[in-house]
């Protein structure tokens, strides 16, 4: 019974996450460690593990209906490899409190400002010419990833509507990004052999089943209601995010 338990559970946030764009990670994360009780070190490789077969799915997933915006999505890829890979080594050497505190605050002002990017009745600008920028989340990504063992999915999602995407090709393409990034902290958190295999397997197995799902049913989701409820829920989630890391 436990395995359909966690068979149902994957396949419900793989759903979720694909279809808003995050890679899971955190909240496989949560789910290991305050329901199935896995050591942090346990629960981190746990949740890459889970999340990176799914986001490979749906990021194939939105390529195949042409979402992905590569660009933008390279310009942060680049940016995140590099960091995850610097995060994964300095990461016994960071105060948790310390970093926990900075992704906050930056999320927290990334959440304001999807929100008041969707309700204010100016244009979004289109994304030309700020490959700074998507460096910049890319990197603050990475670090998630690398010293965290968390997806990255947050700055990746808050940077791509705050650049200006709409929810669906914004979602694609973060799910592209997060293949390269939680690829390489897996092999980082995998080499001490921390993967709870029994669990894992099944809670991937089900995410997986997700993850194929979500592109085909977000591709018949009428766009604007899309971007007018998703938008303002997105910017909610991340300010949320940002709040639970520090309370």
């Amino acid at each position: 019974m436990t395995w359909l338990i966690l068979l149902i559970t994957g396949f419900l946030v793989g759903l979720l996450v694909i279809s808003t764009g995050g890679g899971g990670a955190a909240i496989y994360l949560g789910l290991l460690t305050t329901v199935f009780h896995l050591a942090p070190g346990s629960a981190a490789a746990t949740s890459l593990f889970t999340a990176f077969p799914s986001l490979l799915v749906g990021a194939y997933g939105h390529y195949r209906t042409g979402q992905i915006h590569f660009k933008v999505g390279n310009q942060m890829l680049i940016a995140a490899i590099p960091a995850t890979i610097v995060g994964a080594l300095i990461s016994p050497d960071i105060p948790i409190k310390l970093y926990t505190w900075l992704v906050a605050i930056i999320l927290f002002l990334l959440g304001v400002q999807i929100l008041v990017k969707r309700f204010s009745h100016r244009q979004s600008k289109p994304v030309h010419h700020q490959g700074l920028q998507a460096a910049c989340y890319g990197v603050l990504s990475g670090l998630m990833v690398g010293v965290a063992g968390l997806s990255g999915g947050g700055p990746i999602i808050a940077g791509l509507l705050v650049l200006g995407l709409d929810m669906i090709p914004a979602a694609a393409t973060s799910a592209y990004v997060l293949v390269g990034t939680t690829l390489i902290g897996l092999i980082f958190h995998m080499s001490a052999n921390n993967v709870n295999w029994s669990i894992g397997i099944s809670l991937m197995i089900g995410a997986m089943l997700g993850a194929f799902c979500a592109p085909r049913l977000l591709m018949h989701a009428d766009p604007q209601k899309l971007n007018a409820y998703l938008k303002p829920f997105m910017g909610v989630l991340i300010i949320f995010m940002a709040l639970k890391m520090v309370f």
